[in-house]
């Protein structure tokens, strides 16, 4: 059986979650594991044929550590199948929901080099009930400015689970 690597970045959570319903998906195909990219200092990466990589953002930025990861292994990573995918709330808008509208993957794509074989966006969630006293300020504040959901006693999941599940089968194919 073919082996996979799904590295997240997540902040809250729900980059992971997300990992866990595509690893769900192409077991099928892959003997898959998933690892935060906190911890894969330990783990040689040659021995796997796909390599998915799943970052959420957080005040308009992708985690330092993904572009660090990317330029370190860059050179393995062009020799593998590979997958990213970003997890942004801007992506609920129907305008700013793909990947030639996204202005986190277009950001993402013009600070790396990296090219990888299948891209895509998806839109998180928001708990303002998990985060801390300033995070909570800054999301809600972000989320007016937008003209996006303000209710701090809600939680607001934009996720199309359907879209994750269409990637998830192209990677199978």
């Amino acid at each position: 059986m073919n082996k996979s690597l799904i590295i997240y970045s997540s902040t809250d959570g729900h980059t992971k979650n997300i990992c866990n319903y595509i690893l769900s998906i192409i077991k099928i195909k892959y003997n898959t594991k998933l690892i935060s990219i906190n911890n894969i200092h330990n783990e040689s990466l040659q021995k796997y044929d796909l390599i998915i990589i799943g970052a959420s953002i957080r005040y308009g930025k992708h985690k330092p550590e993904v572009y660090d990861f990317i330029e370190k292994y860059k050179a393995i990573l062009n020799t593998k199948t590979t997958a990213f995918f970003s997890v942004n709330v801007v992506a609920r808008k129907i305008e700013k929901n793909n990947i030639n509208t996204n202005p986190y993957i277009k950001k993402f794509l013009s600070l790396t080099s990296w090219r990888p074989n299948y891209l895509e966006v998806f839109a998180g969630r928001i708990i303002y009930s998990k985060y801390k006293f300033i995070d909570k300020i800054m999301i809600l504040i972000i989320m007016w400015v937008t003209k996006g959901p303000t209710d701090t006693s809600k939680i607001y999941e934009f996720t199309d689970w359907s879209k994750i599940r269409d990637f998830s089968n192209t990677l199978i194919k």
